[in-house]
């Protein structure tokens, strides 16, 4: 009686790699402009040809690079009274300190390390200013701001405030990182750890410190759009280089976006679930309609948004 051999089959595996997301575009924004007197910022979102669409639920990103400020003998530089609706507003400090205070009661002073979440959402005013300590040092000044976008369902909310402190935001090491290469965790999670802050529709916010020869992988939902600022340094994704200043767009192709420190470089990782709802966008309101634009201007012009506090700002 014969028998014959059957080749041995491989087993499949229990799992695969997620596939990494490949690079989409790089920008590099607009010139250097002034917001105030106070904040020269370079607008990386929008800018050029980068939709809504592709960068959801974020609306704007100014990235103030490093700047030295002269001492000032009296005053403050930067932005006073305005409003918002719609929105929220998201400001990391790297150097130099800001005093916030708004109508809604909520004031604060932050410094590096720290971060600011503002809910406008139904709308109040607000104002901005180099710290007055700072005001009369002056000295080296980075930060970063952000606009979040807020669904349809949460645009009329009332006013919030999250001060977050550097202390209260949990910090990780890169696996396989060289000197000392971390992840602060602002919003979302990264190796099992979640950052402080709350938000109204998924958000990932890493602040990155990466040693030269460190590779960094971000696990991202797929349908998540993804971007990385380079605040300092250079990084290479896929071999095309992104230097001190640019913005990486990854493609929606992936589970996770990766990149390679060519030198010691900070970034800043944004990613969220879009928010698919019509924007209506003029000037300080963002919402879904041209009618709830024109209710924001009425309530705006009719002091719906707060009364201005009449004595000196509080900017120390």
């Amino acid at each position: 009686m014969s028998t014959t051999t059957q080749p041995l089959s491989t087993p499949a595996p229990s799992h695969t790699l997620p596939r990494p997301r490949t690079l989409e575009s790089v920008h590099r924004g607009g010139p250097l402009h002034w917001v105030g007197d106070g904040f020269r910022v370079n607008t990386l979102v929008p800018s050029g040809h980068l939709t809504q669409e592709r960068v959801s639920p974020f609306l704007l990103l100014d990235f103030h690079p490093r700047h030295e400020y002269p001492a000032l003998a009296a005053g403050q530089r930067g932005v006073g009274w305005h409003p918002h609706r719609g929105f929220e507003t998201v400001t990391l400090a790297f150097e130099g300190s800001v005093a916030h205070r708004d109508t809604a009661g909520h004031s604060g002073v932050i410094g590096p390390g720290d971060v600011q979440w503002m809910t406008a959402a139904s709308g109040l005013l607000h104002e901005e200013y180099h710290e007055q300590g700072f005001s009369r040092r002056g000295g080296a000044f980075e930060m970063l701001q952000l606009w979040v976008n807020l669904p349809r369902a949460r645009k009329m909310d009332a006013p919030g405030y999250q001060p977050i402190t550097a202390e209260q935001i949990p910090v990780v090491p890169v696996e396989g990182g060289f000197n000392h290469s971390t992840v602060r965790i602002i919003a979302g999670t990264y190796g099992g750890t979640r950052g402080p802050a709350r938000t109204f529709t998924p958000i990932t916010l890493l602040d990155v410190r990466l040693g030269a020869g460190t590779d960094l992988e971000v696990p991202v939902p797929s349908h998540h759009n993804a971007m990385v600022l380079v605040a300092t340094g250079r990084a290479s994704v896929q071999d095309e280089s992104v230097v001190s200043g640019e913005l990486a767009v990854y493609a929606n192709d992936g589970e996770h976006l990766t990149l390679h420190a060519d030198e010691d470089t900070h970034v800043i990782v944004l990613a969220g679930e879009p928010i698919r709802e019509p924007i209506v966008h003029l000037g300080p309101f963002v919402m879904n309609t041209q009618r709830e634009i024109l209710q924001a201007i009425h309530d705006f012009e009719s002091g719906r948004f707060g009364t201005v506090p009449d004595e000196a700002p509080a900017r120390s």
